[in-house]
């Protein structure tokens, strides 16, 4: 596709180029504007919360490292004073503002920000099943789910999803807990030990050499020829949608219980590694409700795989993928590889989201262990991503006139800055040193001296 077709979209020869880049977003709506376009309410993600609530009980029951928290999956808000001062050194030029990681990468179950949407969609779907054949009401305890009763009727049924790895680990994972028949489809960019990890809990993986969406593609059509069988749809689910959402209010009690204001004059940014756009598009619908305008939200994808930004840039939505303009698709950031965005999730963040920035594949291990030295927080490779948003938006050409228009020039001082963290709990220590060991040039290509070596060359 040649990129002289969008002359109104400049940056799509910088996308095509796989140089790191920032993009603003023009279409960018006051969020009272915006949110009455938006087919979708408070009332529904306030209606996600309750069935988690309703499910609190069972997921203690089923997961007891849940306790602390009554059985609700969540994780905490860690601010990151020493990985801002690391940054700062690197980067001088660098958002002012107070840093802190939002630790998703920490939940519970499934040890990644799928955990939300991913295993709301399978709870909601449980509770559907149940409720229609007469074996639950709302009222109940729901921890009698965990009986054997229960987990023989759900086996009657299948679910399914396509993955490029943590979504299908928190739907494999709680679908399998809950007794359902669980297929996960996985494209070639998923790593080894989360198939490895998915057989373990006794899910079948069904492993495809094409791409993300390849596999949803397929795993679509298997599941859709069988009757009993439930397809977890990442590219067009509501339900993940609204799971994810419910994030937004948790991170507000989160920000209260820490002192910390949002208002016009103390604007809060949030960055988030974005593959199909589920799980970011969530979250920004739900912090859009809750903070209108005070809140600048952000994705970062990779340099060769920066679907929803090329289909917000362009305008084609799902229409357009990163091969049509000459890109790979491949990334080290497994969870971010993603050709072709989510065309549901576009159409309603086209007005909510802030920009985009993407990142090259070699920044990524250097970030991780600049946090694993500073803060000893561990996350994956994909999950760094977000960790340069203060330097690589400070430095945009652009965002001088971003803070001049939202009228943010004098109080950047007083900005808080969330970091969203999307993986990381679930990866073994061996794949953990592996990755610490991963020196890679600015192309993307590991170096091949050894680690010592690497070391010196970084």
């Amino acid at each position: 596709m040649n990129t002289d077709m969008f002359p109104n979209a400049p940056i799509v020869r910088e996308i095509a180029a796989a140089k790191e880049c920032v993009w603003f977003n023009p279409q960018l709506r006051p969020a009272e504007e915006a949110l009455v376009s938006i087919p979708y309410t408070r009332a529904d993600v306030d209606d996600a919360a309750k069935r988690l609530a309703r499910f609190a009980p069972y997921i203690q029951r089923c997961f007891p490292e849940t306790a602390a928290d009554g059985g609700l999956i969540e994780s905490p808000l860690t601010e990151i004073p020493h990985m801002a001062e690391y940054l700062r050194a690197i980067n001088p030029i660098c958002l002012p503002g107070r840093m802190f990681l939002k630790r998703d990468s920490d939940l519970a179950v499934a040890g990644s920000v799928k955990a939300r949407g991913g295993i709301y969609e399978v709870l909601k779907h449980a509770e559907t099943l149940a409720l229609e054949a007469g074996l639950l009401r709302e009222t109940d305890d729901y921890a009698k789910l965990a009986d054997p009763e229960y987990k023989a009727f759900f086996s009657q049924y299948e679910v399914a999803v396509g993955s490029t790895g943590n979504l299908g680990l928190s739907i494999g994972i709680m679908s399998a807990a809950l007794g359902f028949r669980v297929t996960v489809h996985m494209s070639a960019d998923a790593r080894q030990w989360k198939k490895d990890l998915l057989r373990s809990k006794g899910v079948c993986v069904m492993e495809y050499d094409g791409d993300y969406s390849e596999a949803v593609r397929q795993g679509r059509a298997l599941s859709d020829a069988d009757p009993m069988s439930y397809f977890v749809d990442d590219e067009n689910s509501v339900d993940l949608f609204m799971g994810y959402a419910v994030a937004a209010e948790r991170l507000e009690r989160q920000l209260a219980a820490q002192g910390i204001l949002v208002d016009a004059e103390h604007p809060l940014f949030v960055t988030i590694p974005c593959g199909v756009g589920g799980a970011p598009g969530g979250i920004t619908f739900g912090l859009k409700l809750i903070y209108g305008d005070n809140v600048h939200v952000f994705y970062v994808e990779p340099v060769q795989c920066p679907c929803m930004l090329l289909g917000l840039a362009t305008g084609l939505n799902n229409k357009i993928s990163v091969q049509d303009v000459g890109l790979t698709g491949k990334t080290h950031a497994d969870g971010l590889a993603v050709g072709r965005p989510s065309g549901f999730v576009g159409s309603v963040i086209r007005e909510l989201l802030s920009g985009e920035y993407t990142i090259a594949d070699y920044r990524l291990y250097d970030l991780m262990r600049g946090l694993l030295s500073t803060e000893q927080i561990f996350i994956e490779p994909s999950s760094c991503a977000c960790l340069s948003a203060p330097a690589m938006l400070a430095a945009a050409p652009e965002m001088g006139a971003y803070l001049e228009a939202h009228g943010l020039s004098g109080c950047m001082g007083n900005a808080t800055h969330v970091l969203w963290a999307t993986g990381g709990r679930l990866v073994p220590e061996a794949v953990r040193q592996e990755y610490a060991q991963t020196h890679l040039f600015s192309t993307g290509e590991p170096l091949t001296a050894s680690p010592e070596t690497n070391r010196k060359r970084s």
